[in-house]
């Protein structure tokens, strides 16, 4: 009998209500205001300056919830559990209209979206396959054919309620369409492990 394996798949994680109501509702009432750097990407896109989490008892209890959640993807990327910590946080304010463009996030291993208000449809997370990839120069791209996780160039994430999370690797490029709906807050983050061993080559992360 034949079979399809799929070889070296890229770990997504995706948590559902990894935030309750109360802690969603209150990082929104205090951060939302604090969203005033604009992004090049849009005009109606802000956020906040980088966070970490001892700046707010709010965000130190995002990352007791969100710690062993990178424990256990860390697992997934890295092949061993080993301490996970949040390099840096940030909340995003996306208004109607605005937009964020393609990108990925350097000097971090995880890095994860916490949604903390609705989402309109058309402004799904979008992920796809870097430019310039490992992929065929000549692509077969017509109405007629039936894109998979073999032939598809970007892959739409679920649609999220508000406490929802994702972990995903942080060179996965990723964007966001144009906001149809009403404002979209979420609050991003990066995450380094402890250290990492190659056969005796260690490198140790953090202060």
């Amino acid at each position: 009998m034949d079979e399809i394996l799929g070889l070296f798949p890229t770990p997504f994680l995706r948590a559902r209500q990894a935030l309750d109501r109360d802690l969603v509702q209150g990082l929104v009432a205090h951060f939302v205001a604090q969203a005033q750097r604009n992004n090049s990407s849009s005009g109606n896109l802000s956020h906040t300056e980088l966070l970490q989490p001892t700046d707010s008892p709010l965000l130190g209890q995002v990352a007791l919830l969100v710690t062993p959640k990178l424990v256990d993807f860390g697992a997934a990327l890295f092949g061993e559990r080993m301490g996970w910590a949040i390099k840096e946080m940030w909340v995003n304010v996306l208004d109607t209209g605005g937009r964020q463009a393609m990108h990925n996030h350097a000097n971090s291993f995880i890095s994860g979206v916490i949604y903390l208000t609705p989402t309109h449809p058309e402004s799904q997370t979008v992920f796809m396959k870097s430019p310039g990839g490992h992929d065929f120069a000549f692509k077969n791209d017509h109405k007629g054919m039936t894109p998979s996780e073999f032939s598809a160039d970007k892959w739409i994430s679920p649609a999220p309620a508000p406490g929802d999370m994702v972990l995903f690797p942080s060179y996965l490029m990723h964007a966001v369409p144009p906001n149809q709906g009403e404002r979209r807050i979420s609050l991003a983050f990066n995450a380094i492990p402890t250290r990492l061993d190659s056969w005796g080559y260690k490198i140790t992360f953090g202060g």
